[in-house]
């Protein structure tokens, strides 16, 4: 059954009677006049279409366990609608936990995961009642235990391994390799558990947390890391006499960014993964473990669109035809740091004939600042609205001030009504931190 992260566009996506697309019944062409643009488009019923994919393709295991994976995109609105949805969070920062507790978020569903927690970060996870936290190395442990002895607490804990499992996506995002900053490698757990039992009596070891990537597509990359992650859960108990009773899997599905891209449906991921926890079950003859899954791209992913307006163009003599764009790498840095590519069509003329080639540059002090290379659209006239698809996930979660743009405003919409998420920066807010010494006046 095919799945939204297959889709290219929103479930809601369509052309209106004014020729213009529409996405959560709003006009997008009306949504860029009304908001501005660069402006960020989330669609509520494709984010809920998700996550009902995500449940029904489970709903037959009861062991297994959501959590949003906040990093591909986080607001407080967001944090609601998982809260609805009876989602955990997997948070990366102090800021991700902050956000989720100004939220209302229930903190016992939380993990907090990462390579290099601060001890401020630490402290204040544990003031604001976090669930769980993914150890991610030996300072950490140190640390934790540290502060939980100070406190009087005892901190349920997941050890992060990487599995040496490498999927084929970009280098920068996999994570589950051998030679990756994150966790512990294989050699290193049994160190680690010996701390935990021996030493650091305030650290409650509770399972195992492992990420084989980002944009995965391949179903038996889960399999593989099942297999690695119960051989390591029966070898535990064997050599130390401890039940893990949790395990995280981590998330990493694929979208579908252009054509050339297949992604697996949720559905097939399900099926590959409880069809792994069976067997590897049955092979290390251990109960099951309560199972943790991470989604983010796949939930937010495709439910984002991203509007701009049309500016200035050159056409290089003998060369490429350039479009500029009134946004750029500072609210979607994916295509410099990853080569990423879109599917992008104009709002206001999603029908024209796609007969030129373009390149759509961002207004950045940047060679580099280039959204999408070579790339055949209709022909472009300044003040056209142009909707970059699929970029809900790391698009304003890695935006930045860069040239001292503002960052755009998002908005939610559905059922004809949208509402701002988060407001468009100002002038003012971008140099609210600045500080002039006195000796400077």
């Amino acid at each position: 059954m095919k799945t939204s992260n297959q889709n290219i566009k929103p479930i809601t996506t369509k052309i209106n009677s004014n020729g213009n697309i529409e996405i959560g019944g709003c006009d997008l062409v009306e949504l860029a006049n009304k908001y501005g643009t660069p402006l960020y488009v989330f669609d509520e019923a494709t984010i809920r279409s998700v996550i009902k994919s995500y449940k029904d393709a489970f709903k037959d295991f009861p062991k297994v366990n959501m959590m949003y994976a906040a990093k591909a995109f986080m607001t407080r609105a967001i944090c609601k609608i998982m809260q609805e949805e009876a989602f955990g969070l997997d948070l990366c920062s102090g800021g991700e936990i902050y956000t989720a507790k100004s939220a209302g978020f229930d903190m016992s569903k939380t993990l907090f995961n990462g390579n290099n927690k601060s001890y401020d970060e630490l402290c204040f996870a544990l003031e604001c009642g976090i669930g769980t936290i993914s150890a991610d190395n030996f300072f950490e442990l140190a640390l934790l235990n540290d502060i939980a002895k100070s406190n009087r607490q005892n901190i349920r804990i997941l050890l992060r391994i990487t599995p040496g499992i490498e999927c084929h996506t970009h280098e920068y995002i996999q994570t589950g390799h051998l030679d990756s900053k994150f966790g512990f490698d294989l050699t290193q757990i049994n160190a680690a558990v010996e701390l935990i039992k021996d030493e650091y009596k305030n650290l409650n070891l509770v399972g195992l947390h492992a990420h084989t990537g980002s944009q995965i597509f391949e179903k038996q990359v889960y399999s593989d890391e099942i297999g690695v992650i119960f051989k390591e859960i029966r070898r535990i108990k064997d050599k130390y006499g401890i039940d893990l009773h949790e395990v995280n899997l981590g998330g990493g599905l694929g979208i579908k960014y252009t054509e050339a891209d297949k992604p697996i449906s949720i559905y097939e991921m399900a099926q590959t993964v409880t069809e792994a926890l069976e067997k590897y079950s049955k092979k290390y003859d251990i109960e099951t473990p309560v199972i943790f899954i991470e989604p983010g791209r796949s939930i937010i992913g495709t439910s984002g669109v991203t509007l701009y307006t049309a500016g200035s163009s050159k056409q290089v003599p003998n060369g490429r035809l350039y479009q500029a764009l009134d946004g750029g790498m500072s609210d979607n840095a994916r295509p410099s740091l990853y080569g990423a590519k879109y599917t992008v069509e104009i709002a206001n003329n999603p029908n024209g004939v796609c007969d030129k080639k373009v390149t759509l540059a961002g207004k950045h002090c940047e060679s580099g600042d280039i959204l999408a290379k070579d790339i055949i659209l209709p022909e472009i006239e300044e003040g056209d609205t142009v909707c970059f698809y699929d970029t809900g996930a790391y698009g304003y979660s890695m935006s930045s001030n860069y040239n001292r743009l503002l960052k755009p405003a998002a908005v939610l919409v559905n059922n004809g009504k949208s509402d701002i998420i988060i407001n468009r920066q100002t002038y003012e807010q971008l140099t609210e931190s600045d500080v002039i010494p006195d000796r400077l006046n």
